[in-house]
């Protein structure tokens, strides 16, 4: 039997488990492990500069492919802390990663060694599993069931804590013989799927909610089948934007109090019938229930049973995988076409694609200093449906869902439950890692881009080139907005007047100099006219130096977005497009 040591097994594990890059920072206690990557090879590593931003990368890089588990190393103590954000982050939007830690040997974790914490305690809240292993026998077994668990029913995160002394000690291992375990994922039955698909035929508009879940089991293409087969328009979720293309002639648009669009409102408003899958009615997505709920009819398939009735009780519930589900939706519905018994539904899908023509928010401002509405027009000219965003949280990240465009899953990258400020830099390098022929776009406000602007070094070090679209009001925009209910405007302005560069007036810090003193390239732009230019330029610049490309677009100092506390009441603070001209890249224009 050979022997080696438990760090060398668990290298060996994770090679057979499928991984090839991981994302960490070494320290004393997690060296051991360190060795064991150099010497075991097949695995690519890339430094971070913070270990927040090793576990927001390992997160991109789970995201961006199917089948990706993208995994975070840190030493003991703070490192593990730091990660715990980047866990929620994962456990929040049912991501799989691997966070790996280093700890005191096992004979003192318990005397208050140094930086000897109760890691696994501090993480199982925001994980799958959190375990310290004190045995050296048990670390292939802990691993094999890592990668078992955070596969099986719900993804999610883990975390394996491993002492010095257990990572240096020899163990009998057989890497050749090692197997993944069975993935156990619950699906749908015949009859289940027979009642919902009858539930559907009773409607009269109805409409089907398609959410993350759909993404993580890789069955898109299954969903946009079934809505063709049964004509039934869909609305994606923030989470499951891009499961059917913006410009489908069933994708109705996004509901909700924020990341919504005026017509996704206006067509579930007017709906029946709905059947989520794999969502989780998140409070933005349905804000009151009372208004979400009445008059319709809901069914809803979730991989997780506790996640069906924990918002509100649905007419119909299938614990199942989305893919497995789909694929019995799509046998009943195939049967039911070739029957002759699934009703007509191109009058209801026509009325939601005329709401989509019609209600559309204005986005064409020639202000100076601009809007941002006209940001995300220029982006939509700049950048074809190949694009895949990332962006986490903000006025940025909500009027970016209300304006842009995505055409394919996996190209809306979004932390939707914990939205971290920070999250968007080393996630958009985790997603260019594990697919550097897609080109990346990220999206932030100013506060969400300082948080974590080291890790661009990240991307100078290891040539890891994307666009980076900073929007810039030096302001707390979302929080400022919000503070309007409370008639304050407090501790939320970051103007000041830089006394390096007076040139940038009141807006602070100047993000060029960061950025180009961090080895990445910086354009900044202050006019609309500008905005494509500069777009095309950043996509040379990423192309000549393969090096993240920042364009920083100063905006006026106040913008309200669109939102509200009930989805048939949301606040409209600027003009609506009444004419072509004043929408230009809507989906579909506003015609003469």
């Amino acid at each position: 039997m050979p022997r080696m040591t438990a760090a060398r097994a668990a290298v060996e594990i994770l090679k057979r488990e499928g991984v090839t890059n991981a994302f960490g920072v070494p320290g004393a206690a997690i060296n051991p492990f360190y060795k064991a990557l150099q010497e075991g090879g097949g695995i690519d590593h890339t430094l971070a500069r913070h270990v927040e931003g090793a576990s927001h990368m390992a997160e991109g890089y789970t995201r961006a492919n199917p089948g990706n588990i993208g995994v975070c190393i840190g030493t003991s103590g703070p490192a593990g802390t730091d990660m715990i954000t980047g866990l929620y982050s994962a456990i929040g939007d049912s991501i799989p990663i691997l966070c790996i830690t280093g700890q005191a040997p096992t004979a003192v974790i318990h005397k208050e060694d140094f930086q000897a914490v109760d890691i696994a305690s501090i993480a199982k809240p925001v994980t799958k599993a959190a375990t310290t292993v004190l045995e050296a026998a048990q670390v292939p077994g802990v691993f094999q069931q890592a990668f078992h668990l955070m596969r099986s029913g719900r993804p999610g995160p883990v975390l394996i804590d491993l002492p010095i002394d257990v990572q240096l000690t020899e163990i009998e291992f057989d890497p050749e013989t090692y197997a993944p375990l069975p993935v156990y994922k619950p699906a749908a039955t015949r009859a289940q799927v027979e009642k919902a698909v009858k539930l559907l035929n009773a409607s009269e508009r109805p409409l089907i909610v398609a959410g993350g879940g759909i993404i993580n089991a890789d069955a898109a293409g299954l969903l946009v089948e079934f809505a063709e087969l049964t004509g039934t328009p869909v609305i994606p979720t923030l989470m499951g934007w891009g499961i059917i293309a913006d410009d489908h002639e069933l994708n109705a648009g996004m509901v909700g109090l924020q990341t919504s669009h005026r017509y996704g409102n206006a067509t579930f408003l007017e709906s029946d019938f709905v059947l989520g899958i794999g969502n989780r009615w998140a409070n933005r997505h349905t804000g009151g229930l009372d208004v979400y709920t009445k008059g319709r009819t809901f069914v809803h398939v979730d991989i997780e049973p506790t996640q069906i009735g924990k918002i509100f009780a649905p007419d119909y519930g299938i614990a199942s995988d989305a893919k497995a589900a789909l694929e019995l939706f799509i046998e009943v519905a195939r049967e039911l076409k070739a029957a002759g018994q699934l009703p007509d539904r191109g009058e209801w899908a026509a009325s939601a694609q005329e709401r989509k023509a019609t209600l559309h928010r204005r986005t064409h401002f020639d202000n100076v200093p601009m809007k941002p509405q006209r940001v995300y027009e220029e982006m939509n000219k700049a950048f074809g449906p190949e694009t895949r965003y990332v962006t986490t949280i903000g006025l940025s990240q909500i009027a970016g869902a209300q304006m842009l465009h995505v055409y394919k899953p996996r190209h809306w990258i979004n932390c939707g439950q914990a939205g971290p400020l920070g999250w968007t830099i080393p996630a958009a390098l985790g997603v260019a890692t594990a697919d550097p022929e897609t080109p990346v776009v990220a999206l932030s406000g100013d506060y969400d881009f300082q948080f974590m602007l080291e890790e661009l070094a990240v991307g100078a070090q290891h040539r890891i080139p994307y666009i980076h679209v900073l929007v810039n009001n030096a302001y707390l925009g979302l929080i400022r907005q919000a503070q309007r209910n409370l008639d304050i405007n407090f501790q939320v302005n970051l103007e000041f007047e830089n006394i390096n560069s007076p040139e940038l007036g009141v807006y602070g810090v100047d993000h060029v100099k960061v950025v180009e003193g961090l080895g990445c390239k910086a354009i900044r732009v202050t006019e609309p006219d500008q905005l494509l230019p500069a777009f095309e330029e950043a996509k040379k610049l990423a192309a000549e130096f393969r090096v993240p490309v920042v364009v920083e677009a100063i905006l006026e100092r106040v913008t309200n977005i669109s939102m509200g506390v009930q989805i048939d009441g949301v606040n409209e603070w600027e003009d609506l497009a009444t004419e072509p001209g004043h929408a230009p890249t809507a989906i579909r224009p506003i015609t003469a």
